[in-house]
């Protein structure tokens, strides 16, 4: 998803190794939404991110506080870990295929807001019959006046109707979304306007960083 804001992630690795996650180098990495998912997206060359030194791996009130909001959104979606089939009965419904160094996107229309235990969107890994939770990821309709976690960056997603079967189609007005997929034949299931996106890679390691729209170690499970 197109890359909006950088900014350091220095104190995140911090985060990371206060709550058990993996704290490899971070890199941001931008990509760019397709005008419709065909089975591949576009993506630019990931660019290293310089820390901030005041951003240390000391465990200071930053990397301390991030860690708890961390920590209560594992808890909150353990879950769903390996349990798609939980996340459909809470609610979560496919909105994408595979979408390559991401996964599959699942989301759940009635959660509004920011909730650090309530994820709008479940991106899963596919392989075999087996489903393993990547990341979680927040929508907003418009940018944060506050950033809901600590130097979090944003990319975003255009407005568009979805369908039963995981396709898409740009759209920005609802009325106009036809009652089935063109290429497929699948059934409407519901739209939404252009949002602003949050990547939380809290259950996959991610050596593009945390809040990396992409993640190079699913390229493996790009296939689906």
């Amino acid at each position: 998803m197109k890359r909006m804001r950088i900014i350091s992630l220095g104190g995140v690795a911090a985060a990371a190794l206060a709550v058990g996650l993996p704290t490899i180098p971070a890199q941001a990495q931008t990509s760019v939404i397709p005008a419709g998912y065909s089975g591949s997206a576009q993506m630019s060359r990931p660019q290293p991110v310089h820390a901030d030194p005041a951003m240390s791996l000391s465990a200071g009130p930053l990397a301390l506080g991030i860690a708890g909001q961390l920590a209560s959104a594992r808890v909150a979606t353990a879950k769903y870990a390996t349990n798609l089939a939980k996340a459909k009965a809470d609610g979560y419904r496919i909105i994408t295929k595979m979408m390559p160094n991401m996964g599959f996107h699942f989301m759940n229309p009635t959660i509004a807001g920011f909730n650090v235990r309530k994820p709008q969107i479940l991106v899963y890994e596919h392989t075999g019959a087996k489903w393993q939770l990547g990341a979680l990821e927040w929508v907003f309709t418009k940018m944060p006046t506050t950033t809901p976690l600590p130097n979090a960056t944003f990319g975003s997603f255009p407005a568009a109707c979805h369908f039963a079967d995981g396709t898409f189609i740009p759209d920005q007005n609802q009325a106009t979304c036809p009652t089935r997929a063109p290429h497929t034949g699948a059934k409407f299931t519901f739209w939404h306007p252009d949002l602003i996106t949050m990547h939380v890679w809290v259950w996959y390691p991610n050596p593009a960083g945390l809040f990396s729209s992409t993640n190079p170690l699913v390229a493996p499970f790009n296939r689906g």
